[in-house]
């Protein structure tokens, strides 16, 4: 199965897409998944548009893209038509981007009680009124979007913000088979995304959700009929997966999993490039989350799990990593382990008498919003 996906002057092939994941899918990470996969997208984690277009510090060092990376893709999030646009417009004139994505997903109770994230679709006018200025003012650069199919299932959306999309001139619309209430519980819902793809002919859609090995996507492009797909979770600790995924797609048989050995190689050098990308001491500790990820389906023990989620240098890991079995392999079905959030079902949080006002055009407050990830 061959196929491939149109970004502007890009074509991406096969049609696979990095989910923007808050604190992996930066710099480092996408380089690792570079290696393994050219030539797909792979998106920078989540930036907020009010603290890009305030020239937030911390903000402007997240926007940071190798120098090797094509296309640069960088999602946003934002609920104000304006200050998207003034986003835009900023990553446009200043050629940062090739790519922006608009988070219309997060399910995080801090960002749907301001009426953000996954809140925002169920406010047509608004939802519009947000990608028009934001495709106005990206003057050229491919915009798409990325959402849930819903809040609840008595509040879905996914059919009308896809149309809204398509009707405001973007990309492709990509759809979280899940509710914001179901979080990242059960399995997602695929048949919505074959729904989606009826709905709106001639637009291109992804399919996100329990895309857990190679294989899962060619289930979805043929269950959906969706024209690509989003990995999240399933790449954790495996950056690999995406050599697989263009194995898969050009009809190649499949690697084995990778040995112990392998795998430790390339967590020393996914340490060692956090460690130059980030603040001194910060680069260690941002790596810690990513062992158990690594680790996930390998035999090695509770202990030494519990000192690589603790190290504090890569002389610690490296001796940890001295004490291991190269050879050891991953346990049955391993790589298949759910990796990253799985809680769920929670309770969506919406502002009071949010629902008594879906035509109003007010965006909420995003002052007060953490960038958290999204989808």
């Amino acid at each position: 199965m061959t196929a491939a996906l149109r970004l502007g002057r890009h074509t991406v092939s096969p049609p696979v897409v990095l989910a923007p994941m808050a604190g992996v899918t930066n710099a480092p990470f996408r380089a690792l998944c570079r290696e393994f996969g050219p030539g797909l997208v792979y998106v920078n984690e989540m930036v907020m548009a009010t603290a890009l277009v305030r020239g937030n510090t911390r903000t402007q060092r997240m926007v940071t893209f190798g120098a090797d990376e094509s296309p640069r893709s960088l999602q946003l999030y934002g609920s104000d038509p304006v200050m998207m646009g003034e986003a835009a417009a900023r990553l446009a004139d200043n050629d940062i981007v090739d790519h922006i994505d608009i988070n219309f997903g997060c399910p995080a109770a801090k960002v749907t009680r301001r009426g953000g994230g996954a809140a925002v679709p169920l406010k047509r006018n608004l939802l519009r009124a947000i990608l028009r200025e934001t495709v106005h003012n990206a003057k050229g650069i491919p915009v798409t979007c990325k959402f849930r199919m819903g809040v609840t299932d008595d509040l879905m959306t996914y059919l009308d913000t896809g149309t809204i999309a398509a009707e405001e001139g973007v990309a492709w619309v990509a759809l979280h088979a899940r509710t914001a209430e179901q979080h990242y519980a059960g399995l997602a819902r695929w048949d919505a995304i074959a729904e989606l793809k009826r709905s709106v002919p001639g637009m291109q859609v992804l399919g996100n959700g329990d895309i857990w090995d190679a294989r899962d996507a060619l289930r979805m492009i043929e269950h959906t009929g969706c024209d690509g797909v989003i990995v999240g979770r399933g790449c954790l600790g495996r950056p690999w997966l995406f050599r697989d995924l263009v194995d898969a797609f050009n009809g190649r048989a499949l690697a084995d999993p990778p040995p112990l050995g392998f795998v430790l190689d390339i967590m020393l050098r996914h340490a060692r490039s956090l460690v130059d990308f980030s603040f001194p001491g910060k680069g260690i500790r941002e790596f810690r989350k990513h062992t158990g990820w690594y680790l996930t389906g390998y035999p090695v023990g509770g202990e030494v799990r519990r000192r690589a989620a603790q190290a504090d240098t890569i002389e610690q890991l490296q001796e940890l990593f001295a004490g291991l079995d190269p050879d050891m392999t991953v346990v049955p079905d391993g790589e298949r382990a759910k990796r990253g959030h799985t809680n769920g079902p929670i309770r969506v949080v919406l502002p009071e008498g949010y629902l008594d006002a879906l035509e109003d055009l007010t965006p909420p407050d995003d002052d007060e919003v953490a960038a958290l990830s999204g989808g």
